[in-house]
């Protein structure tokens, strides 16, 4: 990322490029987005819509569960009626591996000292590459090999990377190198202190999540802490954050995530104060309301609500646009840090949304302008 304050620059770890369908992973693409399904897969209309939802909250990649044979049946449909590239979460069965190739998953979700035989995991290698798919070598604290279990005692870091290593080995000795590799565990000491020790091992791509990370609120705080910890440190390529919520919850607190570190910008960010006794209007009721009328807008652009003068414009400063609270129902207006108007409380909400909606189009414009000249100077 780069940045004008040295002290928000992240360095990434430089990491071999992938695809997953048409979304980049490693290298210099930018950090992806991913959710899971929690529908059947079988009940193709409801994973679909499920899908969508997680589309207009900017997911790139969705993983869908294939247990049985049923399920890759109707993969093929959901493929066909989604915008993101599918990742086929495989276990066990190679067969459904190569199913889901053929259904157009764009990339397969599996640990290869999972799926059998050698001679198997040639078959579903085979399928990867005769349908231009991807693999996620998916290493997890809760299921690793015995062999690992025996040797460590207990799942740890080292067992985790170990497992990983092994997995790659066996892609690699295939000549496939098309592959990314996740390293999860509950814990978040565990998930983040295997993912710094294969980072410094491997220039593959990084899945990083912290697996099973629980309920909405506990989920996002733990895997802030874990996940934060890694961006910052510049690991991490592609990421979920696993909550026991809806796929859409999970993709917008990822996003918040990538946002607060400055790593990917999409929609509105909004700087807002706890709220006190010196605000002149409901700083927490103002924020939800803005959430919810600005939420279809994907162009980055920076708002802050703050209830009082005393560090209101201070943020202002900061931010695209902003508004502080005044005295007799008015409150202050600030555009590019400055003051620029005040408005009636009882009108508020409208016109911030309005004046949002006027500066996204004016700097989508400008990025379309700057990317037309680019094209043109392209050409010459």
């Amino acid at each position: 990322m780069s940045s004008y304050r040295p002290y928000q620059y992240i360095e990434r770890r430089k990491s071999r490029q992938i695809h997953v369908g048409k979304v980049a992973v490693g290298g210099d693409a930018p950090i992806s987005v991913q959710t899971m399904t929690n529908t059947l897969t079988t009940d193709a209309e409801a994973t679909i819509a499920q899908i969508r939802r997680a589309e207009l909250a900017g997911v790139d990649i969705v993983r869908v569960s294939c247990p049985d044979e049923e399920s890759t049946t109707a993969l093929a449909e959901i493929v066909r009626e989604v915008n993101v590239p599918i990742v086929a979460d495989i276990h066990f069965h190679y067969k459904r591996a190569i199913e889901a190739a053929q259904a157009g998953a764009a990339c397969l979700r599996i640990n290869p000292g999972n799926i059998g035989s050698p001679e198997r995991v040639r078959e579903v290698v085979k399928a990867a590459k005769d349908y231009g798919c991807s693999i996620r070598i998916g290493v997890n604290a809760g299921s690793l090999e015995k062999h690992l279990l025996e040797k460590y005692g207990e799942p740890n870091p080292e067992a985790l990377v170990e497992s990983a290593l092994e997995h790659a080995k066996i892609l690699q000795d295939h000549d496939f190198h098309e592959f990314k590799i996740s390293v999860k565990a509950s814990d978040v000491f565990m998930a983040v202190a295997a993912y710094q020790q294969l980072a410094e091992v491997c220039d593959h791509p990084l899945h990083i999540g912290i697996t099973e990370a629980g309920s909405k609120r506990a989920g996002t705080v733990k895997s802030s802490i874990g996940l934060g910890n890694l961006l910052w440190a510049g690991v991490g390529d592609t990421m979920r954050v696993s909550l026991s919520a809806e796929p859409e919850e999970e993709v917008l607190v990822g996003w918040d995530i990538l946002k607060s570190l400055g790593l990917r910008h999409r929609g509105v960010k909004i700087i807002s104060c706890p709220s006190c006794a010196r605000q002149g209007f409901n700083v927490i009721q103002t924020v939800q309301t803005l959430e919810e009328r600005l939420a279809h807008i994907q162009t980055p652009l920076t708002l802050s609500i703050i209830g009082c003068v005393v560090n209101g414009p201070g943020e202002a400063l900061m931010t695209d646009i902003g508004v502080t609270g005044g005295g007799s129902g008015r409150h202050m207006v600030y555009a590019a840090g400055r003051q620029d108007h005040t408005i009636a409380a009882d009108s508020m909400i409208e016109h911030i949304v309005e004046m949002v909606e006027k500066k996204a189009e004016i700097l989508r414009a400008e990025e379309e302008a700057a990317k037309a000249a680019e094209a043109v100077v392209a050409a010459q």
